[in-house]
């Protein structure tokens, strides 16, 4: 009988997992069923105490759903290391983002500027912040919804300039991106696995996370824009 792990993510390794988990039962015969929300809304549910077997988050997440004991300490493996992308409408100019003087420029000549939910859109706010233009950008910030792509804000024409993982613009219809942030100031979050105190299959948890950490993953990780941790 084959072994099915539940596990639950944030929207931004969704496409990632959803490779991983399907090498993965081809190799060891063990099935991954992984359900992808918002970060936020994923946290709350493991701390919750629904039952699942593994959780992926950004690090900071896991290591304080461990400390909640809702996570088993000693189990957290990082598996990959995310960057943010700028994207327009498709068919629409590219801004130069060249450097980070080019990037505040574009920032500012942008009507509307469009950023997630999760840790990057936290740190994009506080570049902001550092820059000196968070005021005087507070009326043309948008936040997508959780869960919903900030390309997708981009393909409506709701939002002119998006900002988020380069992992979750890819595969949109309606964009172009215009590339990745300057490296000066380019947001990487690096996003783990843990097993849930919840789960019943702790060891199972343990092999599944080795194997998505191990080299035989990297170009996986790499076609779905993200580079190993």
């Amino acid at each position: 009988m084959t072994t099915v792990l539940r596990g639950i993510s944030s929207m931004a390794t969704r496409q990632v997992l959803a490779e991983l988990a399907a090498a993965y039962e081809k190799k060891a015969g063990c099935a991954l069923l992984v359900e992808s929300v918002g970060g936020v809304d994923a946290a709350r549910r493991v701390q919750a105490g629904e039952s699942f077997d593994v959780v992926f988050l950004a690090s900071d997440a896991i290591d304080k759903l461990v400390a909640a004991g809702k996570a088993v300490a000693g189990s957290k493996v990082d598996l990959v290391r995310s960057g943010v992308a700028v994207a327009v409408k498709a068919g629409a100019p590219k801004p130069d983002l060249s450097s980070e003087d080019a990037l505040k420029k574009a920032v500012l000549a942008a009507p509307t500027i469009g950023y997630s939910t999760g840790p990057s859109g936290v740190a994009l706010m506080q570049l902001f912040e550092r820059w000196g233009i968070a005021e005087e950008l507070q009326s043309r910030i948008v936040q997508a919804p959780p869960g919903v792509p900030v390309g997708t804000l981009v393909a409506r024409g709701e939002v002119a300039l998006g900002f988020q993982q380069l992992a979750e613009l890819i595969h949109l219809q309606g964009i172009d991106i215009v590339g990745p942030m300057p490296d000066a100031v380019q947001i990487t979050t690096i996003f783990s696995g843990a097993a849930c105190t919840a789960s019943p299959q702790p060891g199972e948890v343990r092999e599944l996370l080795a194997f998505m950490a191990s080299p035989e993953a990297a170009d996986a990780k790499r076609r779905q824009g993200m580079e190993p941790a």
